[in-house]
């Protein structure tokens, strides 16, 4: 009892962890045009509980982040109800999607984090390399999201003023279903695959203080 008593007081708090360093990004890091942002290692405490506590307590820290996440982007996600937000009409399949892979599946999949716990002897590498995977799982749900979703958008993305010359010839050589998969690929990596970077040298840091990489069970 005691040991549950602490992994559900130990979670709470590292999700308390996260939304705090999620809510100081949103005050000194711009957001992208279109969703996302680069964060202060939001979801390393989700990895760090994974890892503590193993993959299935994860998993459920994972579901309450989520569910966090709904709350914090209330008005993101009421608005994508609304007519007009993915183009003429309540589409409220598409919303459906977007809550389910932006938010539940994108979120969720953090709790893997704790996949080499046993796998891997160096802690630090452990938690780095499971920071790449939960991190990674995370931007292909975006990547699904963006293209499933928002890929109508590549050719303007791609030949908008004071894009690379790169765009145009994505635009010209690719087909609408390709380029509409690299839009979201590209877009989404612009915030994404930095914070995979921090994320992962900042856990390898981290995993030099061996209290906080202690495997609780």
């Amino acid at each position: 009892m005691q040991t549950k008593t602490r992994r559900i007081t130990e979670s709470a708090m590292l999700l308390a962890v996260a939304i705090v360093l999620e809510l100081c990004s949103k005050m000194f890091i711009p957001e992208m045009p279109f969703g996302g942002q680069v964060t202060l290692v939001s979801m390393l405490p989700v990895v760090l509980i994974s890892y503590r506590h193993g993959v299935k307590w994860g998993l459920v820290s994972g579901i309450a982040y989520a569910m966090l996440q709904i709350a914090i982007g209330a008005k993101t996600v009421a608005a994508a109800f609304q007519p007009g937000y993915f183009g003429d009409g309540t589409m409220i399949v598409n919303a459906l999607i977007m809550c389910v892979m932006d938010y539940v599946v994108a979120f969720t999949v953090l709790g893997i984090g704790g996949c080499f716990r046993n796998k891997i002897e160096n802690r630090g590498v452990a938690l780095m390399c499971g920071s790449l995977v939960a991190l990674g799982a995370r931007y292909v749900a975006h990547i699904v999201s963006g293209y499933i979703l928002f890929s109508g958008w590549a050719e303007w993305f791609f030949t908008q003023d004071g894009f690379p010359a790169w765009g145009g010839q994505l635009v010209a050589s690719l087909s609408p279903e390709m380029l509409g998969l690299t839009y979201s690929v590209v877009y989404n990596g612009m915030y994404m695959l930095p914070e995979i970077i921090i994320t992962a040298v900042v856990s390898l840091l981290l995993a030099r203080i061996p209290k906080i990489v202690t495997k609780v069970n």
